[in-house]
């Protein structure tokens, strides 16, 4: 690999990541608003909890994004190799077809 596909690749991730921190802080801070403002409110029915959990869900699947099926993860580097052979396999098959008829 090139220093250029470094250097792509690590600005890939760290955007990544920076967004999944930006995430995660606006994350925190609406969520305690809204604790607060539950308490003040409605202090008998706690619906914080219901933006809380929907919220929380979709933080989790960026945060797996990120950190487990993000660019440069081992599972995706796995998955984009198989498909390169896949796809030089039906390259290769292919070309030979052509070059037969």
């Amino acid at each position: 690999m090139n220093p250029e596909n470094f250097e792509r690749i690590a600005r890939r991730r760290a955007g990544a990541k920076l967004g999944f921190y930006i995430h995660a802080a606006v994350f925190i801070v609406v969520n305690l608003a809204l604790f607060t403002i539950n308490g003040q409110v409605t202090p008998s029915y706690r619906w914080y909890i219901w933006p809380l959990g929907g919220w929380g869900i979709g933080l989790v699947f960026h945060g797996l994004s990120v950190y487990l099926l993000g660019a440069g993860s081992g599972l995706m580097e796995r998955m984009v190799q198989a498909e390169r052979r896949r796809l030089e396999a039906d390259w290769h098959w292919a070309d030979k077809t052509t070059k037969g008829s």
